[in-house]
């Protein structure tokens, strides 16, 4: 899993897969659900994101790996 911000579009991006998404819904005005050819989810585009999350106090809790690398 990555995630990525653009602070050009206010964009923020949560890569589930490392594969091609071929489809995508709009499940509520600014969030966009990406699929793959199989239609398993392979990421979430937030839209406005600044707005819609606090986006300087990131935390992540309770995720199955004992350690981050950064990117």
């Amino acid at each position: 899993m990555k995630i990525s911000y653009d602070k050009a579009t206010d964009s923020l991006y949560i890569h589930l897969a490392d594969r091609a998404a071929v489809d995508s819904d709009e499940v509520k005005d600014g969030v966009v659900l990406d699929f793959d050819a199989n239609g398993a989810l392979v990421g979430i585009d937030v839209q406005h994101a600044s707005v819609r999350a606090d986006l300087n106090n990131p935390s992540l809790s309770k995720l199955p790996f004992g350690e981050l690398l950064a990117a």
